[in-house]
């Protein structure tokens, strides 16, 4: 007879004690169950007894998590946790460095359990690990793991970061700027400032006058990945609490320190692979860089203002000079007038005044910037475009101004300039590192771009829109090949002419549409549903396999990483956390389990509980995309366990598997994708032997009967 749902079969261990195999009663309260544990063993004051489990984190068990102890779970019987962080909160007081020591190693090895915190954090557990660091007696092992534990500590949210004391961020901040320090101490003080950072505008400014910019720069050469990626951390923190003013000072200095040229060659060209964080912290950088160009983008042109009126004549005369000179000479005010404004027409501006193209925002003087910049940096380039398409008929030339207007817009778009950081994106582009003004630059190389397009597709005036939008997908394709430099770049997207373009929309448009005809039609429908499982089938195996998913708390970026698959038979889904840069875990060592079976349902977006209490503004929207959780009952209360993807299409198959799982419908975009090209697939190779041959809308006629059915064999004429 099977017991009943509620009782569980685990062991209980006890160093030096014989095992117990017990059926654990999940109605019986908590209190009762470690009596029963310590009758068995012969222990007295069975309250001051708690139990863990046995691997992983050793959590300990209480009311609100017991529900998480399955059939086979291995627990121990240790200490409670009151009394246990009364102990080692006893040990960091004593004289003797070794029991400080070991100590502080048990704090940090259950500081990520959450009752043992609370625990801790009620006694003053972290005044006391502040007064450690603060001390700084021991600046090797024993500050290390004191720092270790506080951030753990931390880490839970229970106490809010803007309550730590000024002179205990000053001495983390001595620490960091200290030249001789352990390599292990400096890494763990940049992660805590960087917290204080993100969490605090008042301590951060603290932070931001007492750590130079000069002495990040020191540890971002020091080849220690770790050392190199929380320094970066560090620095994108500041800058993103700086003011524009502050934040364009900031970068003009580390730019004067060569740091662009240092990231470029030594940490994105370096022999290590660039870990997640990094990319994320060079994406963060490389978004505040081109930050600095949103005021100009939100600016419209002053036509009152002297400096930019010079500045179109500047324009103007870069490409007529020679022309205007000539022509100009002892003429009137008003004929020179009507001469620049014709020169200004032949510039491609719509109207006689400039200044009215450039009122629009965006691009607003991003714009003019561009405009100048092409024409002071590539000044034979700029001089043989104007003048070339001024030299064509009227129908066919291609109006500089306009498109450098249209081009610019378009340039921030794809950039995301002006937009807010994600907070876990990591698609930053290497050339922007390789290249002063890399913008600008990219400028350059795109308006000659669109000056062969638009030859290659013989535009007119009227096709102005349909070149920018071929543009737009020239320079899309190209930049989602992170090209590593600025002639990379302009050699790949030179390598994308319109009939390539072409070529690729077509061969795309056949990929995703295949034929409309109704017995194509009615063949698709009848393989649908064996795709469909096909489909089901690969899903449930990307599950099995697993996924590194990353920890987000509500104040920043978390380096901590977490694993979780589907169990073979498809009854368990199996997690546990995983350190940086391991391999992915064995299904064996996985010390969480969560049967499908009490799995209610599957959320995604804002209904998550973990992306919910974020707020709806722009930065979270990437959060709102990746994020999905799933409910199931823990105990009489509902829990969830949240996850956020590290892609898009890593958020599809899961939510898909996890569907398939729950019976429900796999709707994802990418199931989408996925079931037409294996409709397209299949439907090729079935109607291979018809290559050629018209397939006709209707079936053909069923021809009329015959006028008689002689030639039929009457099987009730028996043979003599």
């Amino acid at each position: 007879m099977a017991p009943p749902r509620n009782v569980v079969k685990i062991a209980v261990q006890m160093p030096e004690a014989i095992p117990q195999l017990i059926q654990l009663d999940q109605a019986k309260p908590l209190a009762a169950v470690l009596k029963e544990v310590c009758d068995a063993w012969s222990l007295v004051h069975s309250e001051r007894y708690a139990l863990q489990f046995a691997d992983g984190h050793r959590s300990y068990i209480t009311e609100n998590n017991r529900t998480e102890i399955k059939n086979g779970s291995i627990l121990c019987l240790s200490t409670a946790p009151d009394l246990e962080a009364e102990r080692l909160l006893g040990g960091l007081q004593s004289g003797s460095r070794e029991r400080r020591r070991e100590a502080l190693q048990h704090l940090v090895l259950l500081a990520p359990d959450v009752t043992f915190a609370q625990e801790v954090i009620s006694r003053d557990g972290l005044q006391r690990l502040g007064t450690i660091i603060e001390d700084g007696d021991d600046l090797g092992e024993v500050l290390t793991l004191a720092l270790r534990a506080f951030l753990e500590l931390m880490e839970h949210g229970m106490v809010s970061w803007e309550t730590l004391s000024i002179p205990f961020v000053r001495k983390v901040v001595c620490y960091v700027n200290m030249n001789l320090m352990d390599a292990s101490v400096q890494p763990l003080a940049l992660r805590l400032l960087e917290s204080v950072t993100l969490s605090s505008p008042a301590l951060g400014q603290l932070v931001k006058s007492e750590v130079p910019l000069d002495r990040l720069l020191v540890h971002l050469q020091v080849m220690n990945q770790q050392l190199q990626t929380k320094a970066m951390a560090l620095l994108t923190a500041l800058l993103q609490g700086a003011s524009p003013a502050e934040r364009k000072h900031m970068l003009d200095y580390l730019w004067q320190r060569n740091l662009r040229q240092f990231i470029y060659k030594n940490i994105i060209h370096s022999a290590t692979p660039l870990g997640d964080e990094m990319a994320h912290h060079l994406y963060v950088l490389q978004a505040l860089m081109l930050g600095l160009l949103e005021p100009r983008m939100r600016t419209p042109l002053d036509p009152y203002s002297q400096e930019q009126r010079e500045q179109l004549q500047a324009l103007r005369q870069a490409a007529f000079e020679s022309e205007g000179e000539s022509l100009g000479t002892g003429l009137s005010a008003d004929r020179r007038r009507s001469l620049c404004a014709r020169e200004f027409r032949k510039l491609g501006f719509s109207n006689s005044n400039p200044a009215q193209d450039l009122e629009r925002v965006p691009p607003g003087l991003l714009a003019l910037d561009n405009m100048l910049y092409f024409s002071r940096h590539a000044p034979s380039a700029y001089s043989r475009l104007v003048l070339e398409n001024s030299s064509r008929e009227d129908k066919h030339e291609c109006p500089f101004a306009r498109s450098s207007v249209q081009l610019t817009v378009l340039l921030c778009e794809l950039l995301r300039v002006g937009e807010p950081c994600s907070e876990t994106a990591q698609d930053f582009s290497p050339m922007f590192f390789g290249q002063d003004q890399s913008f600008h630059e990219l400028f350059c190389v795109s308006i000659q771009l669109l000056n062969k397009t638009w030859k290659e597709m013989r535009a007119t005036q009227e096709d102005f829109d349909k070149v920018m939008q071929v543009v737009r997908e020239q320079l899309a394709r190209t930049l989602a090949l992170k090209p590593s430099s600025l002639e990379l770049f302009r050699t790949k997207v030179n390598a994308l002419p319109y009939g390539e373009v072409l070529r690729l929309r077509q061969t795309e448009r056949l990929h995703q549409e295949g034929t409309l005809a109704p017995p194509i039609l009615e063949l698709r429908e009848k393989l649908k549903p064996e795709l469909m499982g096909l489909i089901r089938q690969q899903r449930l195996l990307r599950l099995c396999e697993g996924t590194l998913f990353r920890k987000i708390s509500s104040r920043r970026r978390q380096d901590k990483l977490w694993f979780c698959c589907l169990s073979p038979n498809h009854k368990m889904l199996q997690y546990g956390d995983v350190e940086e840069g391991a391999s992915p875990p064995t299904l064996e060592s996985l010390p969480e389990q969560l049967p499908v079976a009490d799995i209610k349902a599957l959320l995604t977006g804002k209904d998550c509980p973990h992306v919910r209490e974020k707020g709806s503004g722009k930065q979270n929207k990437d959060l709102y995309e990746l994020a999905f959780s799933i409910s199931y009952d823990h105990g009489e209360a509902e829990a969830y366990l949240n996850f956020i993807a590290p892609s898009k299409r890593e958020f599809h198959l899961w939510t898909d598997g996890l569907s398939a799982l729950l019976g429900g419908p796999m709707g994802s975009e990418q199931t989408r994708l996925d079931l037409e090209q294996l409709l397209t697939m299949e439907t090729k190779l079935r109607l291979l032997e018809l290559e050629n041959v018209p397939i006709p809308e209707q079936p053909p006629p069923i021809p009329p009967p015959p006028t008689n059915f002689n030639f039929c064999y009457d099987c009730s004429i028996t043979e003599p």
